[in-house]
Order: C-alpha cells, then structure tokens, then sequence
C-alpha cells in the first residue's frame, strides 16, 4: 500500500496550474500588451494593433477575414471595420481582444463599458465566458439613475412587426442577448422599479421631496409607447388597484403629451373596464389612434 501511495505521489504533475498561468500572463503581456513577434497587424477604429495570427484564430470573425484577406508583405494586415457597428467601441474591442490571450481582460469590465465589451465579444464570437460576465454585469447595472439610457438602447435594436418582444433579426450585433436584455429592461420597469421606488407603499405625510410615485411617472412618459402600453397593461405591474393603475396611467399619458408623444399626430388614451373585459387579463387599456388632419376647402 505505502508504495502504491509513493508511486501515485511521484507520477502527480507539479505545479501545473502555475505554469499554465505564467504562460497565459507572458501571452498577454509580452504578446497583446507589447506585441513581441507580431505576425498579424490589425487596424480598426484609428488603432492599429501588432497581434498573433494563431491567437487571433480563437475567433471565428478574425479567422474568416484572416482567410479572406489577400497578402502582399510578410507580416500579415487586416482591416476591421466597425462603421456599422456603433455598439462597439475602441474600448469594448480591446478589452474583447485582450481575452483572447487572456482572462485577465475580464478585471477590466464595468457597468459603463460592459454593453461595448459584450457587443465586441458577440461580433468576435468564441467568447461565451466574455459575453455571459459581461451581460450579468449589464444586467446588475439597471438602476433608477440607469433605465432611461437602457430604455433608449432597447428602443434602438431592430424588431420584428406584430408583437412587444419578438424575435431579433440575426443581424443584431447583440445575437440572443438583444432579447435578453430586452426582456431584462422591460422586468425591471414593470417589476423591480415599483419595488425599488415603493409605489405602493402609503405615504402618510406629504413628502418634501418627489416621492416613489413621482419618479415612475417621470420615468414612464418617457418610454416609447409599445412599452408604455404592455407595461401598464402587464398582469405584473403591481402598483395597486386596477383604479390606482388607470389613475396612473392617465397621469402618465398628460405627461407624455408634452414629451414622447409630442407632435406625432396621434392621440393616447386609457380605458378601465368593468365586469367582463374585452382587453383579456387586464382591466387597463392603453390605445393610441391617429389624429383626424383637418380638410382644407378651397374656393373656386
């Protein structure tokens, strides 16, 4: 037995995570960082990187236009162009570049950047541990100060016709995660901002300063109208009574008039209906119908 013990002792690889991990960190120090023994060259945005072909293949974005781009020196240059591509910027790329060679690039996502680093990471693609870190921490950053520049983000991506949160053309720089970040915004404006602001709660004195209520009305008159209206009308916008809801919603509706609503030759309104209703689960109905333009008669 003690020499079985001995032989499984002695046959154990040593130091292998150390080793592993020293040589991650010389890739990207001596290799992305300094860009020692560069074979590639790559340009994007106004920045040109001195890059490694066999690392850049980790990408099958970078693979394909490695494959697909005619060579007339020794070192090899390629062009990345993101004039279409908004969503990525310098930053995102880089630190999407970075991972690459190494997991460190991940220490350098934050809430401000991480929407750039998962749009890079989705075009590079190969990078499924980027992407997912990098939409949990988009995710985490919706906050009261945060929802109306995720509201304007999500009002941004392209959607189909017929329905709130339909499936997203494959073009989306985004792929799966443009539906999970709009589902993510529309939760967090139906469900998590009433509980965070407490709209529900009763207020027993007069605040001195704009209360729960107040904020999500401001809030609402400024998102765009299928989201204003399934929102309203979603079965968990718990803000209470199907009264205190309609109520709500025609405040909100006053306010959108002179914002969102404003000059769009359409006219918004709420409904609460009685009894059996004709709008399925809920008693609110938000509708929006064209104004009439009025006829010009002209004299003979």
């Amino acid at each position: 037995m003690r020499a079985q013990i001995l032989t499984l002792v002695y046959h154990r690889v040593p130091y292998q995570n150390s080793h592993n991990e020293e040589i991650v960190s010389h890739l990207y120090h001596a290799g992305f960082q300094t860009g020692n023994y560069a074979d590639t060259i790559l340009h994007v945005h106004q920045n040109v990187y001195r890059l490694h072909a066999i690392i850049l293949s980790r990408s099958p974005f970078l693979a394909h236009l490695m494959s697909t781009s005619p060579q007339t020196t020794g070192q090899r240059v390629i062009h990345v162009h993101l004039d279409q591509e908004p969503e990525v910027t310098q930053e995102g790329f880089a630190i999407a570049m970075g991972y690459l060679y190494s997991a460190i690039s991940l220490n350098l996502i934050r809430p401000d950047n991480a929407r750039a680093v998962l749009a890079a990471g989705c075009l590079l693609g190969g990078m499924d541990e980027l992407c997912q870190y990098s939409y949990n921490v988009c995710r985490q950053s919706m906050s009261v100060e945060t929802i109306g520049a995720w509201i304007e983000f999500i009002d941004s991506i392209p959607q189909g016709e017929g329905t709130v949160t339909p499936d997203l053309p494959s073009t989306t720089v985004f792929g799966q995660y443009a539906q999970r970040l709009r589902d993510d915004v529309f939760h967090f404006l139906v469900v998590t901002l009433p509980e965070i602001l407490e709209v529900q709660l009763p207020h027993q004195e007069p605040p001195s300063s704009p209360n729960g209520r107040d904020i999500l009305l401001r809030i609402y008159s400024r998102v765009p109208f299928e989201m204003f209206k399934s929102a309203v009308e979603s079965p968990t916008f718990m803000i209470g009574t199907d009264q205190a809801r309609f109520k709500f919603a025609k405040e909100a509706i006053e306010l959108r008039k002179q914002g969102v609503a404003r000059g769009l030759g359409a006219e918004e309104t709420v409904v609460l209906a009685f009894g059996q209703s004709n709008f399925g689960s809920s008693a609110v109905h938000i509708t929006r119908k064209l104004r009439k333009r009025p006829l010009w008669k002209v004299n003979s």
